[in-house]
């Protein structure tokens, strides 16, 4: 059954600091009220974009994040469907996960978590995780240029860390946010740098290639430094996104002061 309105009002910059959080913010809460209800179908992009009065842009990108969070998935040639909620076995819950600012405090969690685990990782890897972790670093390598499976390796890098720690809490912690630790898949990796595409991701490439190297040489503090670095960066070329559509979204308004 696919939904035929959307319940709440025509989106406002001066409510949102982008107009595609704002469109995430409204399906989101339509989903907790049980508006859109598991199995049913979103309407099309046309449908929202006259509904809310925004670009075809806007709305994709809004669908990017909503799949990102585990809410909706889009069928090739079918359409968005809305999914069931995926219950939180640590109290972090996927869903609330919405915000640029959500994924910057996710991303300060993880830079305490995951530095320890990469110096456990480094101290306690076997030559077999080693390989498993291998694969995953040239996956990420090789598929760069195809987001969706870009992200994949990339969470699958860092779960393959904590699972090295032989800590299954790390695990867990990491499997229960799943794709939300990944910035990129919350936001167009274009938005994150300044630069180009694949400048961008050449960066992050290689310091994922320093934490590989650090743990092969079962070197722990060489990994726990290549850590915090990387998500130290990731934090910084988000938290520098957000301050770019902070300010597109002022300047927006005030050249349309009646928007």
């Amino acid at each position: 059954m696919e939904t035929q309105q959307i319940a709440n009002s025509p989106l406002s910059v001066r409510r949102h600091k982008s107009l595609s959080q704002g469109l995430v913010e409204n399906i989101t809460n339509n989903i907790k009220n049980a508006v859109f209800k598991p199995g049913e179908k979103l309407p099309t992009e046309s449908a929202i974009m006259q509904l809310y009065g925004v670009s075809r842009t806007v709305v994709r990108e809004a669908i990017s994040h909503l799949q990102a969070a585990g809410l909706v998935q889009t069928r090739h040639g079918i359409g968005t469907f809305i999914l069931e909620p995926v219950s939180s076995t640590l109290g972090i819950s996927r869903e609330a996960i919405i915000t640029v600012r959500d994924v910057l405090d996710i991303l300060e969690l993880r830079i305490s978590l995951e530095t320890e685990a990469a110096w456990l990782a480094a101290s306690r890897r076997t030559e077999a995780q080693l390989a498993e972790l291998a694969t995953a670093l040239n996956d990420i390598l090789t598929k760069k240029t195809r987001d969706t499976e870009s992200v994949n390796a990339d969470v699958r890098f860092h779960l393959l860390i904590a699972q090295a720690t032989g800590n299954r809490y790390f695990v867990d912690i990491l499997s229960d946010l799943g794709t939300t630790i990944i910035p990129r898949a919350r936001l167009n990796s274009a938005a994150l740098n300044l630069g180009t595409t694949s400048s961008y991701i050449d960066k992050v490439n290689h310091e994922h290639e320093d934490i590989y190297s650090a743990i092969l040489r079962k070197d722990p503090e060489a990994a726990r430094a290549a850590m915090r670095t990387h998500l130290s960066n990731s934090r910084e070329r988000l938290r520098q996104a957000q301050l770019r559509m902070e300010e597109e979204a002022s300047s927006g308004q005030a050249e349309n002061p009646a928007t």
